[in-house]
């Protein structure tokens, strides 16, 4: 993996985490589609590990409601937080709600790191998030807010995000139609699904340290992927920015059209190069 190769890979990471068009999804079709022959333990690590890059822009954009969470649950630890906050009930919905995919990321590691080696599953994946986002849309009354989410929500969301465990399927995109499918708004939807990203990025980046220690990796791939989380970082923060806007006032349907184009393309693609 060059220079070059890690900082535009990071910018798509970046542009694609929280659109929900999955990212993984992207960085497995952009180098296939450009014809780079990338190392598949280099690439799988890379890919794992630039996700640092845009949870480094989830806690820069909400550190006022992480902040405001974490004191909400220590407070709720002590003999006298019987009775929870807003903001610690939310953090309890938040823990509980990466349960699934913490316990699925673990159970299912081979697999996972299976499917990154192949696109054509990527592509048939990507009609899975755009199935997600035109059900989510379709179904989703989009009423409820986050004060009113409950245990059983959570957990739904939980278990839409463990299917966004395998490349193709957007983790985003997965948990945004999971709390509309809960009746949640739209844009409430978001904030949930863009705060359980930081436990569940936090594990897996963690495991992928520990591979990246133990690995033998070439030592020129440590700057592509330097170079990779800083861009995905920028790029990470500025999408999520005007994400949240856009959510406010604007449907998720441009965004399953893209994942049915990109999907039955890679189909194609693939099916004429088998």
């Amino acid at each position: 993996m060059t220079l070059l190769q890690g900082l535009l890979l990071g910018i798509v990471q970046g542009a694609t985490e929280f659109l929900p068009i999955s990212s993984s999804g992207h960085l497995v079709l952009v180098p296939w589609l450009l014809g780079w022959e990338l190392e598949p333990q280099t690439a799988f690590l890379f890919d794992v590990l630039v996700q640092l890059g845009t949870l480094l822009a989830v806690l820069a954009y909400f550190r006022a409601d992480l902040l405001a969470i974490l004191d909400g649950l220590l407070r709720s630890l002590r003999p006298a937080g019987r009775n929870p906050s807003p903001e610690a009930r939310l953090g309890w919905l938040l823990l509980l709600a990466s349960l699934p995919g913490a316990a699925g990321g673990l159970l299912l590691k081979g697999a996972i790191a299976a499917s990154f080696e192949r696109p054509v599953s990527v592509s048939a994946f990507l009609l899975l998030t755009a199935l997600l986002l035109f059900l989510a849309e379709g179904l989703g009354r989009r009423r409820r807010t986050l004060a009113q989410l409950t245990a059983q929500d959570a957990l739904w969301v939980g278990l839409a995000q463990l299917l966004a465990l395998f490349p193709g399927v957007s983790r985003s995109g997965a948990t945004l139609a999971g709390g509309m499918l809960r009746q949640v708004k739209r844009a409430e939807a978001a904030r949930f699904s863009f705060l359980m990203a930081v436990p569940i990025m936090l594990g897996a980046g963690a495991v992928a340290m520990v591979d990246l220690i133990q690995a033998e990796v070439a030592r020129q791939a440590l700057a592509p992927i330097a170079a990779g989380f800083l861009s995905s970082a920028v790029v990470g923060y500025a999408v999520v920015r005007w994400l949240m806007g856009y959510l406010k006032q604007r449907s998720l349907l441009p965004f399953a059209l893209y994942c049915t184009v990109v999907g039955l393309a890679g189909l194609i693609a693939g099916g004429l190069g088998a």
